[in-house]
């Protein structure tokens, strides 16, 4: 067994107990092609992985794939690419899909053991037969059917007789137990949709809880890792594997879900909110999914951090979604390049500088803690720059250290310059500052020392940029369902035009910048040549105090 991020949690524990009497451990991660992995998904995925990994395992990826209403192959590329995008990659590639022969042989084989029925009662009479969590059930009416009767209806459901929801197979267990799950649930139903894998070969689908059980012990998965809602299904999941007459009986183990303030982690809700336009898709960067949280420019490494930090518990509980800002911040102060950007831009001239002359200043591309190689990029300074808007005020408040009348700055990595004058239109806004500079206070050669240092981008080089800055997609840390789309807040996205420096006139998808003073941000797919278009990742700020700090 080996060390790796997970911290001891009672699910290592479990493995550990098992692992003693038989050091195999084989997990899975089985999620549903209907929509993108959001990083609720992601808990699982590093769960299942990352247990494997500890205990020098294996996982396999299997494609839930029972209900082809909603899914789609675009789904199983996209959920492909996100598994690889967080450093894991499985055993064995499986479908459900795979398993449908299989379910079905198994189906019949406990029709002839008499635990199972085809039942006629619609899914309203189902729901009223099953009884409440205070009363038992009642029996089907159809429940005392012969074996021969249940084979005959079992095969004309699969020949495509019966219209959808007109029949079901259902187990035959126990109509008085006090896990309702247990009262005679339902192990096929009928569904005329043709399937992303088999087409139209089926017109009836297992369930979930039956096929499931079928697949991990087929596989043979050691550990059934799940989320906390199944552990009432647990004593069906051991049913089927039993009464299908398995050799091999894996072991199935919830914990709780991951919920995060702010965060929205219902794929429906998620669904809702792409198919009514209240997003740009399943990608844009304020959802949580994780092609959004890539397209943003969160690394894979800084959710890793996160999940580690929130930890495996078998009790619900809320994450702060600060925290996981903490860790993506945290990953891009050791890993970003450092460039300059002016998001709201403001001429500033410098009037004794020499009209067509420039000068080469070097830029750190990492902090001094980062790379040792990295290396530096050079920006040509100038007669005309633009600065950020903020940093020049006319009448500024006191211990205002940035550009003012009269008042002196550094440039980053230039030199240091004196407001002489200014320009504002009839509003009073400020078009153009006017400054001089000290030939002699160039960085690293004086010893002069200013209070403020303000950062810049040369006017005749500089690249014109759009700048997307996000924040949470819902301003209350509790979300009401009933009013999503109303809740979003309006604040969520706010887009900028300014300028970069010519370094980044060529900056990729997913490498991290930070934007010195500014924040953290990569380039969005929409840029196109001489236009780029930047996400903000998170803020250099942060607002987040870790435990024990």
């Amino acid at each position: 067994m080996e060390e790796n991020s997970i911290s001891r949690s009672f699910i290592e524990e479990f493995i550990a107990e098992d692992y003693k009497a038989y050091p195999v451990v084989k997990t899975r991660f089985p999620p549903e092609p209907n929509g993108y992995l959001h990083i609720g998904h992601v808990k699982a995925m590093w769960v299942d992985f990352s247990m494997a990994e500890k205990f020098g395992g294996s996982c396999n990826l299997r494609f839930d794939d029972t209900n082809p209403v909603k899914e789609d192959a675009e789904f199983v590329e996209a959920i492909k690419k996100d598994i690889h995008w967080m450093g894991f990659d499985w055993d064995k590639l499986c479908f459900g899909s795979d398993y449908f022969d299989t379910c079905f042989e198994l189906a019949v084989k406990l029709i002839k053991k008499g635990v199972a029925y085809v039942c006629d009662l619609d899914k309203d009479q189902i729901r009223e037969y099953r009884g409440t969590l205070t009363e038992p059930g009642v029996n089907s009416p159809y429940r005392d059917r012969s074996v021969e009767e249940n084979l005959d209806l079992f095969m004309r459901m699969k020949a495509g007789e019966f219209p959808d929801g007109a029949r079901t197979l259902r187990a035959k267990i126990d109509m008085a137990s006090p896990n309702i799950n247990m009262r005679d649930p339902a192990l096929y139903r009928i569904l005329h949709r043709a399937h992303h894998q088999t087409g139209d070969k089926w017109c009836i689908y297992p369930m979930y809880d039956f096929a499931h059980p079928i697949q991990d012990a087929i596989e043979g998965v050691t550990h059934s890792l799940c989320s906390l809602e199944y552990e009432a299904h647990r004593p069906l999941y051991n049913w089927v594997v039993e009464q299908c007459e398995f050799e091999h009986k894996p072991r199935q183990i919830e914990f709780a879900r991951l919920n995060i303030t702010n965060t929205v982690l219902s794929k429906r809700y998620l669904r809702m909110m792409v198919e009514s336009g209240a997003v740009s898709g399943w990608d844009d960067p304020r959802m949580p999914t994780l092609c959004a949280m890539r397209r943003r420019g969160y690394p894979a490494d800084a959710i890793k951090d996160f999940l580690a930090r929130a930890g495996v518990a078998k009790a619900d509980s809320v994450v702060d979604a600060a925290m996981l800002e903490h860790c993506v911040r945290e990953n891009l102060n050791m890993n970003a390049h450092r460039a300059m950007a002016v998001t709201d831009p403001i001429k500033l001239v410098i009037t004794n500088w020499p009209e067509g002359v420039t000068e080469d200043i070097a830029i750190e591309n990492l902090p001094v803690d980062g790379a040792a190689d990295a290396g530096c990029h050079s920006v040509p300074f100038g007669r005309e720059l633009y600065i950020e808007r903020d940093d020049f005020m006319v009448e500024p408040p006191r211990k205002f250290f940035r550009l003012k009348p009269e008042g002196e700055v550094r440039l980053k990595g230039a030199y240091i310059v004196k407001c002489t004058g200014y320009e504002a239109d009839e509003t009073g806004r400020v078009n153009c500052v006017f400054a001089e500079y000290d030939p002699e206070s160039r960085s690293g050669e004086c010893t002069r020392k200013v209070k403020g240092t303000i950062h810049w981008v040369p006017a005749d080089a500089a690249i014109p940029a759009e700048f997307r800055i996000y924040e949470p997609l819902f301003d209350t840390e509790e979300v009401d369902a009933d009013n999503l789309l109303e809740s979003i807040s309006p604040d969520s996205i706010t887009v900028k035009h300014g300028f970069v420096e010519p370094f980044l006139a060529g900056a990729k998808p997913e490498v991290p910048y930070q934007f010195m003073r500014v924040g953290y941000f990569t380039a969005d797919p929409d840029s196109r040549e001489g236009a780029p278009v930047f996400n903000r990742t998170v803020a250099l700020k942060d607002s987040y105090k870790p435990q024990g700090s």
